[in-house]
């Protein structure tokens, strides 16, 4: 009994990957909003009713995407967080980093690119809810450096937003870009992190 439950169980989850492995292909070429149930589930080769045994509608399988697509970005963040962020070889090494992920996971990052500013809210939601956590893992990392002497935990929460959000820019940026020119668009990337780190320098000055 316990042999048949358990082989049940993993066709099941054999399914329910199966329908966001079509969804993540399908949405290459369309957003989350305009994506039928339908479609996902003629791309399974299963019938319609058998998507409600997994997600309860397509923007609860655009909330399971997230965390397949965010998942994927965690280990990249990870590493982003135990070096010093400023100095030009940590810079080179976060953009050589990123343009990695991008060319190991480009569907992950067409989605999230594309659906942070959808028209699902949930999607939109999880993502800010993802991206948020990110930001404070970033936050703490950046409170442990010197360079934060004197910082506001309001200014370092802005600070590490701004990495956030670079890296996602960067990341979108070397998708639209062809592989032979990712060199120009590593070193845009990179100049613009020195920019960030610039400010960074010199902000309680500004204060």
């Amino acid at each position: 009994m316990s042999h048949t439950l358990g082989s049940r169980q993993a066709q099941k989850q054999k399914t329910r990957q199966a329908l966001l492995d079509a969804a993540l292909e399908l949405l290459e070429e369309q957003s989350l909003s305009s994506l039928g149930l339908r479609e996902v589930t003629r791309a399974v080769g299963v019938a319609p009713t058998a998507f409600y045994r997994h997600f309860d509608s397509i923007a609860d399988l655009g909330a399971a995407l997230v965390e397949e697509a965010v998942g994927s970005l965690h280990a990249v963040v990870s590493e982003l967080l135990t070096a010093t962020w400023d100095s030009d070889e940590r810079i080179a090494r976060t953009v050589e980093l990123i343009a990695a992920h991008v060319r190991a996971h480009p569907a992950h990052v067409r989605f999230i690119a594309r659906e942070r500013h959808g028209g699902v809210q949930g999607v939109r939601d999880a993502i800010a809810a993802q991206f948020g956590q990110f930001g404070e893992e970033v936050r703490e990392a950046l409170r442990r450096d010197p360079e934060s002497v004197g910082w506001s935990e309001e200014d370092l929460l802005m600070l590490a937003g701004l990495y956030v959000d670079h890296m996602m820019m960067a990341a979108a940026a070397f998708l639209a870009t062809p592989p032979a020119d990712f060199p120009r668009a590593a070193r845009l990337a990179e100049r613009q992190l020195r920019l960030v780190s610039l400010g960074r320098r010199h902000w309680l000055d500004a204060s």
